[in-house]
């Protein structure tokens, strides 16, 4: 189950959030996977992070005791690879400038929102992240395997030290390999 997390010092604004992104698919009539959890306060959701981890947050921009990249800041040394989303009011491009480059931030989106491209944004996110993930699992993977070549490699070095009889191969003048001693 896919878990986010949704911080705004607004309740109303989390009980919207949380029902559009629960809303069934128009299509097939399928619910999201979606387990989120709501804060807000967000030093309470920061407190939260240290003992849940979760593939996605949302935090709105403009809140009191903490701005969205405060709170955003703190929460990726906790959770760093989890993709962060701000929601503000104001468009304001000095605000999205420090969301961008201090938070690393996946999307800004304004309020009020539209749905649509809320749970598109929501979407494309997690795809994301998970592409992210398979990446890093394979990248795992390569270095595992390489590892086990280059130990296999300083074996097969040393057996070849002390026998070196085993790494000369003989040929025969028609180009077969000499087995043996003739």
């Amino acid at each position: 189950m896919t878990r986010i997390l949704l911080v705004d010092d607004e309740a109303h604004i989390l009980t919207a959030l949380r029902r559009s992104l629960l809303t069934r698919d128009e299509f097939d009539g399928s619910a999201p996977g979606y387990a989120i959890t709501t804060f807000t306060d967000p030093k309470a959701a920061l407190h939260a992070s240290e003992s849940q981890a979760f593939d996605l947050v949302i935090s709105d921009y403009r809140m009191p005791h903490m701005d969205g990249v405060a709170f955003l800041t703190d929460f990726r040394y906790l959770q760093p690879d989890c993709l962060r989303i701000i929601l503000s009011g104001q468009a304001d491009m000095q605000a999205l400038a420090r969301a961008i480059n201090e938070v690393e931030i996946y999307r800004f989106l304004s309020k009020p929102w539209q749905d649509f491209e809320l749970r598109s944004t929501v979407a494309g996110a997690l795809r994301f992240r998970s592409l992210q993930l398979e990446n890093q699992r394979l990248a795992d993977e390569v270095r595992a395997l390489r590892d086990t070549t280059n130990r296999q490699q300083q074996a097969l070095r040393e057996l070849e030290a002390e026998h070196p009889e085993l790494a000369q191969v003989r040929w025969g003048p028609d180009g077969s390999v000499l087995l043996g001693g003739d």
